[in-house]
């Protein structure tokens, strides 16, 4: 692997730092009065600045309207566009519309990418992934999905009860898995609907409160009753639903992680300048070998990160599944940024643990980066069964 970054991306790197900084950084003081983070106004004038500023939609294709980069060299734009939890939203990279619209594009077809793909890539309307189900139904293990899709004449009836749908109110539409055969494994018996969100029998129950900072939509809990549907609303084909999802939440682990870097890179960076300059005991906290072994494992630590997510992007765009790194990734990216705010605040002390630095906003709202797109356990058993795998055969030698 070659590990500099063409000029053309350098260039680009540094121009989505100073949109974030001089454009989105001083609207953070919004995310604590608005439910959604921002208000939809303000995000749509944000985004038509990245438009103008040519940061916008870096991951979509150029027919898209995006920059049509790959999934090496969004790394580095990624965690500029993650420094500020605002920042993903302005650039139209975010949660969960980013894998959905990586979804869509790899998979729907022209009537799908017109009605639904395209104005989403344009950043007018959000999307939602109804996946997720309350016991005793799919959380970390999806192959317990409850959600039931029926034949009904020439038409599917869909009945069901999701929960953390991201972004679920005010979303325009909604991806639903929901299983179409109970006879098969849910692996080979579940498929993914298109949904306009006002259909009848969609309901959106609550917003769940959560501990996690203001995001458009919030994290919805919804029920599906009688919800009709068309063979037209089927995202691929019948029974595919767990194929496609495995080729949207590969990617999707990746950039999670890339945008938390940006979240703990600027939060290393708020801990070294507060230690240079606040003094204990009669020189600078940077001084202090304790608190230069945290900016220390600090840095450690994202360095590590950022060289596993070159290596799982890379594997991925040759067309190895990735799995293993993936999933290790995942581990290792989600518990270091936990860490890295961790330290950043112990560093920063009283102020560290106020609302007057964003530390302890991060701090809160990245303690569910261990648990959605898989928890650590759950990726930690992926790894081990890779181990097993491959040397579980082995002979012990003393």
């Amino acid at each position: 692997m070659d590990f500099s970054p063409s000029p053309h991306i350098e260039a680009l790197t540094a121009r989505v730092r100073q949109f974030i900084e001089t454009q989105v950084i001083p609207l953070e003081s919004q995310m604590h009065e608005n439910p959604d983070g921002i208000p939809a106004e303000a995000l749509a004038e944000l985004r038509a600045k990245a438009k103008a500023a040519g940061v916008f939609a870096p991951q979509l294709p150029v027919e898209l309207g995006g920059l049509g980069l790959s999934l090496s060299e969004i790394v580095p734009i990624f965690e500029a566009a993650g420094r500020s939890l605002l920042g993903p939203l302005a650039l139209n990279c975010a949660a969960p519309d980013e894998g959905n619209m990586h979804l869509l594009h790899l998979f729907a077809n022209a009537e799908q990418r017109q009605r639904f793909l395209e104005p989403l890539a344009a950043g007018v309307v959000r999307s939602g992934f109804a996946m997720t189900e309350p016991h005793p139904g799919a959380g970390s293990d999806p192959t317990m999905l409850q959600t039931r899709a029926d034949r009904d004449g020439g038409d599917w009836v869909i009945n069901g009860h999701k929960w953390y749908t991201t972004g679920a109110e005010g979303a325009a539409f909604l991806l639903i898995m929901a299983r179409t055969d109970p006879d098969l494994p849910a692996q080979k018996g579940a498929t993914i609907f298109l949904a306009d969100l006002n259909t009848p029998g969609i309901e959106i129950a609550r917003r769940i409160p959560v501990m996690d900072a203001n995001n458009p939509g919030g994290h919805g809990e919804i029920y599906f009753r009688d919800l009709r549907l068309p063979p037209s609303a089927i995202l691929g084909e019948v029974g595919q639903g767990f194929a496609l999802t495995q080729a949207r939440l590969g990617p999707a682990r990746l950039t999670h992680c890339m945008r938390w870097t940006g979240i703990a890179q600027r939060a290393l960076e708020i801990a070294t300048a507060y230690a240079v300059q606040r003094e204990a005991f009669g020189k600078t906290l940077s001084e202090h070998e304790a608190v230069q072994w945290m900016l220390a494992d600090s840095a450690l630590e994202l360095h590590a990160g950022r060289l596993m997510m070159q290596q799982a992007a890379w594997l991925l765009e040759k067309g190895d599944q990735a799995r293993s790194e993936t999933s290790m990734c995942k581990i290792f990216v989600a518990e270091s940024v936990n860490r890295v705010l961790d330290r950043a605040i112990q560093i920063t002390g009283g102020l560290g643990i106020s609302r007057d630095l964003p530390l302890s906003t991060w701090y809160q709202a990245a303690r569910a980066f261990r648990i959605y797109d898989g928890a650590s356990e759950v990726h930690r058993m992926v790894v081990a069964r890779g181990v097993v795998k491959k040397y579980g055969t082995g002979k012990m030698k003393g």
